[in-house]
């Protein structure tokens, strides 16, 4: 069975950008697990990595993926919520509250500094 293994987004701060999501995934129990040899870093929980923010291997600009969206399932609708306002207390970009938008989902969608659009959501 083939599953996914981790999302990663590219940063053209990454000073900034570590700092945006060592503070946003602090908040609901995620933490730095590495850095990356590009000068960003890997976050996961219990030792597994799930998400990186990195400089591209290119050494080109960053630039956001036009329909491209990484979502992080959630354990309820608490953590989707404080996901969802760390993120804009942090600065990052409204894209719609938090919210049931199908039965038994609860979603609510933003963007980091970079203008990556993120997902935070739950079922039930």
């Amino acid at each position: 069975m083939v599953s996914l293994s981790h999302a990663t987004v590219g940063s053209n701060d990454l000073t900034k950008a570590k700092g945006f999501y060592d503070a946003l995934f602090a908040s609901v129990g995620m933490t730095g697990l590495f850095d990356h040899p590009s000068g960003g870093r890997f976050y996961g929980r219990d030792g597994v990595p799930c998400f990186g923010v990195l400089g591209p291997y290119d050494k080109r600009p960053a630039t956001i993926g036009n329909g491209v969206m990484i979502a992080f399932k959630c354990d309820d609708q608490e953590e989707v919520r404080k996901l969802y306002s760390k993120a804009l207390a942090l600065g990052g970009k409204d894209e719609g509250a938090p919210g049931e938008r199908a039965p038994g989902a609860y979603l609510a969608y933003f963007r980091d500094l970079e203008g990556n659009k993120l997902c935070a959501y739950c079922r039930g």
